[in-house]
């Protein structure tokens, strides 16, 4: 093996990408035109196409747990926080005597977005100022974020027939569906901002050891609390593409598992839930392996009731993959040479000795 193959072969992007091009080959010998692109009427279509519209509300949840993650921390409140978050946009457009019009859908789209960085910081309160573990503080919202939601559509399903919300998660802009455009915009600044800047390894520091990055001046508290507020703003994005892409709002199945799917992409992304080092390209392709499976799950014909358990054993399969744990029991397993087996000894003939008579 050359040294340019081992490094791509060690590399933690190398299995993410693998699997996702293993799924996405399957899908394809069972559906032949899943790699099929029409344009129609100037804009894109076909089955890949959706697959990366879809994708984009788990990736940007994604983005954001990613950073919250790196922190040490865990948010189980995006889901929620995305019922919200579309709940209120739709309430507010549908309510309005001119739905239609782009300062009332520019508004609604700020009362969201306030709405869930209001989420965030209370999860960050929580978590950086009275001390609670960051699971405990987030079931909080995740539990009463619901009915916030029901609330805020008196327990109705809002229906956002608004042509310029439309465009948040079902609209097309030069021919490209506008969720893909935007979801890539936040990811490229989310790496710049990471990478390009002291920002990432400052989270990265915080997640490796708070206390010592304290003491050597790091601001650890406001940055823990601004991830949360930075991952409830990308979950409340996902849920306003969720609710404009449905033309509907329903506080009881928008959002619905999206943290589950976010934690998963951030897991096969390679990112490790002890926090420190993380990786955004890692979590993207994790984001597609969650969507990918869901569609070839749709596309193979499998029953509702045993979807989860497929989708729950591709993922182990995948991070048992990524584990270099796992990966050492195989190549030892492999390896292992049966025992030598050994020829019997043969008893050696005794030597008479004569006896010389002097």
């Amino acid at each position: 093996m050359t040294p340019i193959v081992r490094r791509i072969v060690t590399s933690r992007l190398f299995w993410p990408a693998f699997i996702l091009v293993a799924l996405l080959v399957a899908t394809r010998l069972k559906s032949p035109g899943l790699f099929n692109i029409r344009v129609v009427n100037g804009n894109l279509y076909g089955t890949t196409i959706t697959i990366v519209r879809r994708t984009a509300p788990t990736l940007l949840v994604a983005l954001g747990m990613t950073l919250v993650i790196s922190t040490r921390g865990i948010d189980l409140s995006v889901g929620a926080v995305a019922a919200i978050a579309g709940a209120a946009a739709s309430t507010f457009i549908d309510s309005s005597a001119t739905p239609h019009a782009v300062v009332t859908v520019l508004i609604g789209v700020g009362i969201a977005l306030l709405l869930s960085a209001a989420g965030g910081a209370w999860n960050g309160f929580l978590v950086t100022v009275l001390g609670i573990q960051p699971i405990i503080a987030t079931l909080v919202l995740m539990t009463a974020g619901r009915g916030v939601a029901q609330l805020i559509t008196d327990e109705r399903i809002i229906t956002a027939s608004s042509a310029p919300y439309k465009m948040i998660g079902g609209g097309y802009w030069l021919g490209v569906p506008f969720a893909i455009i935007l979801a890539a915009a936040i990811c490229v600044l989310t790496a710049l901002l990471t990478r390009r800047t002291a920002l990432g390894v400052l989270l990265e520091s915080v997640g490796c050891n708070p206390e010592a990055s304290r003491l050597a001046g790091v601001p650890a508290r406001s940055i823990t609390w601004t991830v949360y507020v930075v991952c409830a703003l990308f979950a409340g994005v996902a849920g306003m593409m969720i609710t404009s892409d449905a033309t509907a709002a329903d506080p009881n199945s928008t959002g619905m598992f999206l943290e589950i799917d976010a934690i998963l992409a951030v897991v096969i992304g390679g990112t490790s839930l002890a926090g420190g080092r993380f990786s955004l390209a890692g979590t993207v392709l994790g984001a597609f392996i969650i969507q990918t499976m869901t569609t070839m799950i749709l596309i193979l014909g499998i029953a509702p009731e045993v979807t989860l358990v497929y989708k729950a054993a591709v993922v182990a399969i995948v991070c048992l993959i990524q584990s270099p744990e796992a990966r050492a029991l195989v190549r030892s397993a492999v390896r292992r040479r049966p025992p030598l087996v050994r020829p019997p000894r043969v008893a050696a003939e005794p030597v008479i000795v004569a006896e010389v008579e002097r």
